[in-house]
């Protein structure tokens, strides 16, 4: 199955986490989406994009809503969900 990452899915689509990338070692952002619950497995879903597609990206992980920048949401790598 293909993965992307989340910085690309269009908004309203319900995708799964595959996992989250580690751009250094460590990487503390990577760490800190981790620790807020973008993990393998969990349903995510980009709500809307900035102005003009830009930043910030509004995500919904459950019921749990966050505001990600482009650079952060990159770093989720997602599969659709089948």
């Amino acid at each position: 199955m293909s993965t992307f990452d989340l910085s690309t899915s269009p908004p309203g689509k319900i995708c799964i986490i595959d996992h989250v990338k580690d751009l250094l070692s460590p990487d503390p952002i990577a760490n800190r989406l981790r620790d807020l619950g973008f993990v393998p497995g969990e349903s995510v879903k980009i709500i809307a994009f900035g102005p003009f597609g830009a930043n910030p990206i509004a995500v919904q992980i459950g019921s749990t809503r966050f505001a990600l920048r482009r650079n952060e949401a990159a770093r989720v790598i997602i599969r659709a969900d089948s």
